[in-house]
């Protein structure tokens, strides 16, 4: 827990979260992705396959998502500005080759989507690549490609990505958002972790990551503002940072957030020393002992280095949770001063 954590938090709206407490939470992580660059590296040899390479995509795909969020919002400080465009220039130019290692897991897999739902934010934020842009558009043209089974609230993000290249999208975007668990709005009481995951990246998704909280539907906007306070309490209770972190990322997207200052507060006491934002509350312990969360997901662990384990194993335990601390720290740090600051006045 950092002594700066629960610091600052008058100045705002009774029972929300000051600015000052949200971005920090923000810079702090920001701070430890950028000291942790190194670790974003695919290995790359004669000897690298498709598979380690793709492994290495996750984290530099959510990256480029959060970065362009930030970028987005316009909310980040100067210093903060300059760190995240240097992971993105880092990311796009030395780890992915200027969008050659893109082009070729593309020709290795013609069907993936992988690479361009990594590709659009770093297109949308200035860089190009010529040959994969032509590949997909062949793919995409196949029945193939829209039959490649996935999840559903992942179809909803693929229709948006398309769309967001400038291709047809496979399903239309509501169509897809109903095939969803939220889109049913089922029995609140039914969801447990990975549904929640669920629920959190079927709003991102339609939200376009929370830039058009509009997009929601009025009963699924209606839902979430009835039940997400009840999830939020319960995870927060359970001390999953992790998920914490996305669903106060959900609310963020919300038409009227409530960015709970008892949450935030607890949400940034969690926060390790150096930035990194653990997944949950032994996960410093766990990852001194090379322990693994037991469900798949990365995110569990302390600071890189610390207790003698690899680096490479704690970021990959770490960065997550991390960049899910700096996607809800710009988004919630947007809506508090939209909301001190009141509404953009109705063009003339």
């Amino acid at each position: 827990m950092t002594a700066t954590s629960t610091s600052a938090t008058s100045a705002s709206v009774p029972g929300t979260a000051a600015p000052r407490l949200l971005h920090g939470v923000g810079a702090r992580a920001l701070e430890w992705l950028s000291a942790n660059r190194e670790q974003f590296r695919a290995r790359t040899d004669a000897t690298t396959t498709r598979v380690e390479v793709m492994e290495r995509f996750k984290p530099i795909g959510e990256l480029a998502v959060i970065g362009k969020v930030l970028l987005r919002e316009g909310v980040a400080g100067s210093e903060q500005a300059v760190l995240i465009r240097e992971l993105l220039d880092f990311a796009w130019d030395d780890l992915l080759e200027g969008g050659e290692l893109l082009a070729w897991v593309q020709r290795q897999e013609p069907m993936s989507p992988i690479p361009l739902e990594l590709y659009v934010p770093f297109r949308e934020l200035g860089r190009q690549h010529s040959d994969l842009e032509s590949t997909v558009r062949l793919a995409h043209g196949l029945a193939s490609w829209g039959g490649v089974e996935v999840v559903p609230n992942r179809r909803l993000g693929l229709s948006r990505v398309e769309s967001r290249a400038g291709l047809s999208p496979s399903i239309e975007p509501d169509e897809a958002l109903r095939r969803t668990w939220l889109g049913r709005t089922p029995e609140p009481w039914t969801v447990e972790y990975h549904i929640a995951y669920d629920v959190t990246h079927t709003v991102f998704h339609r939200t376009d990551w929370g830039e058009h909280p509009e997009y929601l539907p009025a009963d699924i906007a209606d839902y979430l503002a009835r039940w997400l306070p009840v999830w939020l309490d319960d995870w927060a209770e359970l001390r999953q940072w992790d998920l914490l972190g996305e669903l106060l990322v959900v609310d963020a997207c919300l038409p009227e957030p409530t960015l709970d200052a008892g949450l935030w507060q607890r949400y940034a006491a969690a926060q390790l020393p150096d930035g990194a934002m653990p997944a949950r509350d032994d996960a410093p312990e766990r990852a001194a002992a090379g322990g693994g969360g037991g469900d798949g997901s990365p995110g569990e662990g302390g600071s890189p280095g610390e207790g003698g384990a690899d680096p490479a194993e704690l970021f990959d335990w770490m960065y997550h949770p991390t960049l899910v601390a700096a996607f809800a720290s710009v988004l919630a740090t947007s809506r508090a001063m939209t909301a001190l600051t009141g509404p953009s006045p109705e063009p003339r």
